[in-house]
């Protein structure tokens, strides 16, 4: 009986031991699970709000870098008509926006920053909505007035933005290679870079104008594709076309008279120094065979013109070869090799030479005996 009961008492502790680790294996399962969605609900829902087109974000510079920001008054508005994107923080989907915000603030996948410039610069009537340049806040808690918000976590790149990566490379290799195009080809590429170019002027004089002549006529400034020359765009604003809100305060006549006289000096200025046809026509020529030279370049002819300018090689281990040639070219001349002069000579004048020669010995000796 003792044994019996022994052995049951230690059936029973087995049993507890294995449910008891059961529990906790269970446990151990689905605790870590949960643990971890919550973690990364707010990671999830800051992702899904920052690749929302509908909130308002610009780019700026914090401390060197460039980072992606928001208004606190924005998020509000954005929360209040996306109230479904709650849905994503699960057990705290019914926090207030200033506890969400306070919570992304304490996950660091947000940073509260501010202006650097906090004073009005002269000739506007306020600050600037978006400023360019930002610093940290000391006070890392939300705020809807003049309070900005910067993303910290590195965004998800698009596939398209993959593929254009690779796409560089290959565009350098490109560009590199272009000498050895064919023409064809090469005329394409022309033609296409030119027209680039000549749409990109066309477009900043456009606008110019229009700047020039709505400021001198109304006094007010107008930039169509306000974005053109910004720095800290994205795309979508490089390319927007209707202009931004003047803030500043108009310009006084006699600044506006002042700049239409010398606008119109300007126009006759040039009018006065425009080339005539003919200075027209030297210049185009001169363009077009630059151009043509460009389009026409190719390795052959390049190897072609170096073989031309190369200078023709004396062979100088035949020097008898000059002898018998220029022996050859004269019967009747000889070289002299003290003087390098060609001496002709006359049937005859061999023989005559020689007996003068011999009658000065003669007359040389017969003085030398006496």
């Amino acid at each position: 009986m003792k044994k019996s009961s022994g052995a049951e008492k230690k059936r029973v502790k087995r049993q507890s031991g294995s449910i008891q680790n059961g529990t906790r294996d269970s446990n151990s399962d689905t605790p870590p699970r949960k643990q971890a969605a919550k973690k990364d609900v707010f990671q999830l829902f800051a992702e899904k709000v920052r690749d929302h087109k509908d909130l308002i974000s610009r780019w700026a510079v914090l401390q060197e870098t460039r980072v992606e920001y928001f208004r606190g008054k924005d998020f509000v508005s954005f929360l209040r008509n996306h109230p479904e994107l709650k849905e994503i923080l699960e057990s705290d989907r019914n926090l207030e926006v200033e506890d969400i915000v306070n919570g992304l603030l304490r996950k660091n996948l947000l940073v509260r920053c501010d202006r650097v410039v906090k004073t009005v610069r002269p000739g506007k009537k306020k600050l600037s909505t978006w400023p360019a340049h930002l610093e940290i806040f000391p006070d890392q808690v939300f705020s809807e007035i003049d309070a900005f918000f910067a993303w910290t976590f590195v965004k998800r790149r698009p596939l398209w933005q993959t593929l254009l990566s690779f796409f560089w490379p290959v565009l350098t290799l490109a560009i590199c290679l272009f000498p050895v195009y064919p023409h064809g080809i090469k005329l394409i590429v022309f033609y296409i870079c030119a027209g680039v170019l000549i749409l990109i002027i066309s477009l900043l004089l456009f606008r110019l104008a229009i700047f020039g002549a709505l400021w001198i006529i109304l006094g007010k400034r107008v930039w169509f594709f306000p974005n053109i020359l910004a720095e800290e765009v994205t795309l979508r604003e490089l390319f927007q076309f209707w202009p931004k809100k003047d803030e500043e305060e108009r310009p006084k006549w006699t600044a506006r008279l002042f700049f239409a006289v010398l606008a119109v000096l300007f126009i006759l200025l040039l009018r006065h120094h425009a080339p005539d046809e003919a200075a027209r026509a030297r210049y185009q020529k001169r363009v077009s065979n630059i151009i043509d030279d460009v389009l026409e370049w190719s390795p052959r002819l390049a190897l072609s013109g170096m073989m031309e300018k190369q200078q023709p090689v004396v062979d100088v281990s035949e020097p008898a070869n000059g002898f018998t040639d220029e022996s050859k070219a004269s019967p009747g001349e000889a070289v002299d090799d003290t003087d390098g002069e060609t001496v002709s000579g006359q049937p005859g004048n061999g023989d005559d030479a020689g007996t003068r020669l011999h009658d000065d010995d003669d007359q040389q000796g017969d003085q030398d005996r006496t």
